[in-house]
């Protein structure tokens, strides 16, 4: 199997083309700097990854932005400080202050002349214009857990897939899914034998940042730790 074997590339966004971490941590700056003990980024990244797992599968229909609005929330509760229902809805608002990865839309733009670039999300529409600004490509669709929904893992979430890419003339073995997270989106790409390519984001650090934990360890057909070298990687194939 070659990265050139396929006509297209779904993307996970946050965490993949985006840098939600560190957007999350720096948007949680104005609560974490109130907490009585000090917390260490994998503290705030690990209890935002439970609560938001945890709201998303209770309430799969709330658009993100609220999700992380009941997430701040809930963080708040657990480590003892009090937070107004105004600074609940900014902490829900801030994926439009989270930055790109620096890689993200130079390879973006030369991939975009090999491929149809997709978007399979866990973010709401108006939410995602900011990152799509921020990434600097137009994506042949973009497809969100407002559209859909569910939020990743579900399963529905890749059989809406499977419903819309016939019309972009895509079937099942003509893309590769390229995401960060194992949990979201590896784990069930495998249920449906999707090939995937595992973006590791967080090759330095322990742990798994702002997901939670896959369970077993899922499978994928390619690993890359950026985005730049999944673009090198395929302008050396493009020599072979």
């Amino acid at each position: 199997m070659k990265l050139t074997d396929f006509k297209a590339l779904t993307f996970d966004c946050y965490g993949t083309l985006i840098d939600w971490e560190t957007g999350m941590v720096d948007a949680l700056e104005s609560l974490t700097s109130r907490v009585a003990s000090p917390l260490s980024r994998d503290e705030i990244l690990s209890a935002h990854a439970r609560y938001e797992s945890a709201q998303q599968t209770q309430t799969q229909g709330k658009l993100y932005r609220d999700i992380l609005a009941i997430v701040y929330k809930r963080l708040a509760e657990e480590w003892g400080v009090a937070a107004t229902h105004d600074e609940c809805a900014r902490y829900g608002n801030s994926v439009a202050d989270w930055p790109a990865f620096a890689d993200s839309a130079d390879a973006l733009a030369y991939l975009k002349g090999h491929y149809k670039l997709i978007i399979l999300s866990n973010v709401d529409n108006a939410s995602f214009e900011h990152s799509r600004a921020r990434l600097g490509v137009e994506f042949d669709a973009v497809y969100t857990a407002e559209d859909i929904g569910k939020y990743k893992p579900a399963l529905c979430c890749f059989d809406y897939l499977f419903d819309y890419l016939p019309a972009l003339g895509i079937g099942k073995d003509d893309f590769l899914h390229v995401a960060e997270s194992l949990f979201h989106d590896h784990a069930p790409a495998n249920r449906f034998g999707i090939a995937s390519c595992w973006l590791n984001r967080g090759h330095a650090r322990e742990g798994f940042g702002a997901t939670m934990a896959p369970g077993k360890m899922p499978g994928y057909n390619f690993r890359f730790n950026s985005m730049a070298d999944f673009a090198a990687a395929h302008r050396e194939e493009l020599k072979t």
